[in-house]
């Protein structure tokens, strides 16, 4: 936030306020990329219900850039190769079929609870890193360069690249993976694949939000669209537009305000859920409504 930004009673004033500054601008940028990258990802995690799983590998993210840091390497290194990482153990390390969803929640607290570990770790290690644990933990959009962004914006293309070759056979074995399987859907291959790219996807999401507040662009839009609409198509859309929404507003707030960008995209994503939930219940409640007074006339 600059010293001399606050609130006009002019929208337009403000927004030319703030894209004076180059790293409001690149903030945009990579706020943009990183926000229809994860819901689209964010999406497929609701829809499979590996929520958990997205934690753990979000949460990997801090020990990370904490590596990173102590070992004299950009942040980016350690949010992509922790990430990453606790994606491709939990996938590798997992199984299907009978028991299979209880022994990935296991396993999925045993890393969750060792890559914790290693982050304070990092951070007794390299203790002038202990200025920047808040910024690691809750997210900062300042000191966003045009390298990061150029990083952020490859990363996408492939990820969103891969989802769109593996989306109709993940969307099969997402809703049914017994019928899947029997039709020869590779659904352990798919899972495994889908996990790594969950962890390139957090380790983005990670450098805007914070390694805690990675679920109010993971799951929250995602949550949001599912409960308006069962369309899989229309749905995927709508996550894609609550997840841009929030980070825009939550960038703009987090700039006129002097809190983190985390604490705003949170809000924001929190506010688009509960409103979805309002309008369903508002929808069925109509429903209930109009059979009732179909059933008071037919039985007159």
């Amino acid at each position: 936030m600059s010293a001399d930004s606050g609130l006009s009673w002019n929208p337009l004033t403000d927004i030319n306020q703030m894209w004076q500054l180059d790293s409001m601008v690149n903030a945009y940028r990579a706020g943009t990329i990183v926000a229809v990258l994860a819901a689209v990802v964010g999406w497929f995690m609701v829809l499979r219900r590996q929520t958990f799983a997205g934690h753990t590998v979000a949460l990997a993210g801090f020990p990370g850039a904490a590596a990173a840091v102590f070992l004299g390497v950009s942040a980016s290194w350690g949010y992509f190769g922790f990430c990453v990482g606790a994606g491709a153990v939990i996938a590798a390390l997992a199984r299907n079929g009978k028991g299979g969803v209880a022994e990935e929640s296991a396993l999925t607290g045993i890393v969750q609870s060792f890559t914790l570990a290693c982050g304070m770790l990092f951070v007794a290690l390299y203790k002038g890193f202990l200025n920047g644990v808040n910024s690691l933990l809750f997210g900062s959009f300042l000191g966003v360069t045009p390298g990061d962004i150029a990083v952020l914006a490859v990363v996408a293309v492939v990820v969103l690249a891969a989802m769109a070759l593996i989306g109709r056979p993940l969307l099969f074995a997402s809703v049914d993976p017994a019928v899947a399987d029997a039709r020869g859907v590779p659904t352990r291959a798919l899972g495994v694949l889908f996990l790594v790219l969950l962890g390139a996807t957090t380790a983005e999401v990670s450098q805007i939000t914070g390694s805690l507040l990675v679920f109010a662009l993971l799951v929250m839009p995602a949550a949001t669209a599912q409960r308006i609409t069962a369309r899989p198509a229309l749905s995927l859309i709508l996550s894609v537009v609550f997840g841009l929404a929030v980070t825009w507003f939550g960038l703009g707030a987090a700039y006129f305000s002097p809190y983190p960008i985390g604490f705003w995209i949170t809000t924001f994503a929190f506010g688009c859920y509960l409103l979805a939930n309002v309008y369903g219940f508002v929808i069925r409640w109509r429903g209930t409504g109009r059979r009732h007074v179909v059933e008071v006339l037919g039985a007159s």
